[in-house]
C-alpha cells in the first residue's frame, strides 16, 4: 500500500474543496513545530530539558522547562508564515499578535503546548493540543474577545502524543485521522483514516483521588460503574488514568472509553478543571468527528459560549452511549433537585 504523507493528505483535502491553501499551511507549520518538540522530549535528560523552569504560567502553575520550550517553538514557528492573525497559548495571559514585520492571515490558533507536563520527568506520554478558528471579518488586530467563539466554530483541531511513537491526530471537520511520525524520514504518514470510536465501552478514565469532592450525580455514576456485574449497569468496568489528557483521550480514540473530569468542590469556583479553549473544545471536535460525544455533563461541550480566554469547564467525552449515560445521571439529579 502506498504511504500517504500529511502533505499529500492536506493537498487532497484542498483539491476536494474541504480546506484552503492557508489552512493547509497552518496545519503543516504546527506539525513541523510538533516534530521539534518531539525531538526535545526524546532527548530528555541528555538535552537538559527535564525539571522545573523556575517560573509560573498565567494559571499560577509551576512550569517545566519543556513547557516553556514547547511554547516558544510553537510561537516562533507560526510567527512568519502569513497564515495567522494571532495565536493564544494556555501558558500566556493574552493573545500573541503576529509581528508587524510579517504578513497576517485569516486564522486564530490556540494551543496547549505541552499537555500532561507533570509526567515529563517520569517518562510518561505527554502531548500538544491545538485548535483553529477563523479571525472575524474586518479584524486586523485581534484581541482576546475575538477568540471567544464556541467550539462549533473550529475549522480544525488536533493533538500530538509523544509516546513510544509520535502521533498526530487531526480533524479539519471531515473525520478524524491519525498520522505516525516516521523518524528516519521526518514525515508524518497517514496510518488510520476516519477513526470511529466504539459507541459502547467498559472502560473509564477519572482522577479517583477527587472522589470525595464530586457532586452527587458523579458519585452515583462512578459508584454504579464500580459495582460491576452485580450493580445496575450489569457489567464490569475497568478504570484507567494517565494524568495526561492527550494520552487518556488517545486511548479512547484507539479502543473506546469515556474520559471524565467533572465539576467538584475544589474546582467549582473556577467552573471546572480543564480549559475550554485549549483542551476541551479541540478534544471535543476530534471525538465528535470520530463518532463519539462530548459534554459538560449538562450540555454539548462544543456549544458552550466562551466568556474568557482561560475559562474552565467540566468534561465528559468518548464513547457515545457512555457519555449519554453520564449525562443522564446529572440530568436526573438536576430534575430531582
Amino acid at each position: 500500500m502506498t504511504s500517504i504523507s500529511l502533505t499529500q493528505f492536506l493537498i487532497e483535502e484542498k483539491r476536494a474543496g474541504r480546506i484552503n491553501p492557508e489552512l493547509r499551511l497552518l496545519v503543516e507549520v504546527v506539525a513541523r513545530a510538533c516534530k521539534r518538540i518531539s525531538i526535545a522530549i526524546g532527548k530528555g535528560a541528555l538535552g537538559g530539558v527535564l525539571g522545573d523552569a523556575g517560573t509560573g504560567n498565567v494559571q499560577g502553575e509551576a512550569q517545566k522547562k519543556l513547557d516553556v520550550l514547547s511554547n516558544e517553538i510553537l510561537l516562533e514557528a507560526n510567527a512568519w508564515g502569513g497564515h495567522l492573525a494571532a495565536c493564544a497559548s494556555e501558558e500566556m495571559e493574552d493573545p500573541q499578535p503576529i509581528p508587524d514585520a510579517y504578513p497576517k492571515g485569516n486564522y486564530l490558533l490556540l494551543f496547549d503546548p505541552l499537555d500532561g507536563s507533570s509526567n515529563i520527568d517520569v517518562n510518561v506520554s505527554v502531548g500538544t493540543i491545538f485548535s483553529v478558528l477563523r479571525c472575524p471579518d474586518g479584524v486586523t488586530q485581534p484581541v482576546a474577545v475575538h477568540f471567544l467563539q464556541p467550539g462549533t466554530a473550529q475549522v480544525a483541531a488536533g493533538y500530538c502524543v509523544y509516546g513510544p511513537s509520535t502521533l498526530l491526530v487531526l480533524t479539519v471537520g471531515h473525520g478524524t485521522h491519525v498520522f505516525t511520525l516516521d523518524r528516519e524520514v521526518g514525515t508524518f504518514i497517514l496510518t488510520r483514516r476516519d477513526v470511529q470510536i466504539p459507541e459502547e465501552t467498559s472502560e473509564f478514565a477519572v482522577n479517583a483521588s477527587n472522589q470525595r469532592h464530586w457532586e452527587a450525580p458523579m458519585q452515583r455514576y462512578v459508584g454504579d460503574l464500580l459495582a460491576g456485574k452485580e450493580g445496575p449497569r450489569g457489567r464490569d468496568f475497568n478504570m484507567r488514568w494517565v494524568a495526561s489528557m492527550v494520552a487518556d483521550v488517545h486511548r479512547i480514540i484507539t479502543r473506546g472509553g469515556i474520559f471524565t473530569y467533572p465539576l467538584d468542590a475544589k474546582c467549582k469556583a473556577k467552573g471546572g478543571r480543564l480549559r475550554l479553549m485549549y483542551e476541551a473544545n479541540p478534544m471535543a471536535l476530534i471525538v465528535e468527528q470520530a463518532g463519539g460525544a462530548a459534554s459538560t455533563g449538562r450540555g454539548r461541550l462544543l456549544e458552550v459560549q466562551p466568556t474568557g480566554l482561560h475559562q474552565r469547564v467540566p468534561v465528559f467525552l468518548g464513547s457515545k452511549r457512555e457519555v449519554e449515560a453520564a449525562v443522564r445521571y446529572h440530568r436526573e439529579a438536576d430534575a430531582a433537585a
